[in-house]
């Protein structure tokens, strides 16, 4: 009997970007504009997108990964993603998450993001394959689709990108890793004093700040993996050195 795989799908950038997609500008005139956006727009942009991965990655079932709205990371820093309050979101990006989530096999909870349920359903299951474009998802173990093919991120592989993610940090999210280390510093110190948590630490302890500061930004940049949430209790395992 043939086994079956499912789709992980990143719920959060879908819907994001058909609600983007389908907002309008129109002039009236007389200096006045008004946006608009229509919800076949949207629906047609997601289904469009959605045939494509589900094709591209042979799978036969799908699960939709959204966020909720309790994220456990601001209790670990009430700093992250603060830099994006005030931040207008798409008109129909409600609606996009609740068009994926009722056609789509919708999963959210309450306290972790899109991400974190992918990395667990990921991770957990060799019988799944990962769509996201958030390049955090590379420090999960797992098969991800990645431009149209189906690779493999194995476990070392994965380590490595997290150390990588907790010494760079991310603007995004708004924590900062460790200062004045990007990309080529990161992989730089990586590769030559070895990828290890010890590596981590040094180059915190280098700008005056010690493993606590490094253990707060591995924390945030940690996608959750099977293991590290109990879905009975809603408790999140806290990544510790």
């Amino acid at each position: 009997m043939k086994n079956t795989r499912t789709l992980l799908v990143d719920g959060d950038i879908v819907a994001y970007k058909a609600a983007v997609v389908a907002e309008t500008p129109i002039d009236w005139g007389d200096g006045v504009w008004t946006l608009h956006a229509h919800e076949k727009d949207v629906i047609g942009s997601m289904e469009e997108f959605m045939s494509k991965i589900i094709e591209e990655s042979g799978c036969d079932k799908v699960i939709t990964c959204l966020s909720g709205d309790n994220l456990y990371r601001k209790d670990v820093a009430p700093y992250y993603k603060a830099n994006r309050k005030g931040t207008r979101k798409p008109m129909l990006l409600k609606f996009a998450k609740k068009y994926l989530g009722d056609k789509y096999n919708g999963k959210v909870e309450d306290k972790l993001e899109a991400d974190d349920l992918l990395g667990i359903l990921g991770s957990a299951d060799k019988n799944t394959v990962i769509w996201s474009l958030d390049k955090d998802l590379l420090t999960i173990p797992a098969y991800h689709l990645i431009d149209g093919k189906v690779v493999e991120v194995d476990q070392e592989e994965a380590d490595y990108h997290f150390l990588y993610q907790t010494l760079v940090g991310d603007s995004t999210d708004n924590y900062k890793g460790c200062p004045t280390v990007g990309d080529k510093k990161a992989n730089a110190l990586l590769e030559k004093e070895g990828a290890t948590w010890e590596t981590v630490v040094k180059a915190f302890d280098s700008k005056g700040l010690g493993e606590e500061v490094a253990i707060e930004n591995a924390r945030l940049a940690r996608i959750l993996r099977d293991g590290e949430y109990n879905f009975k209790t809603k408790e999140v395992t806290l990544w510790a050195a």
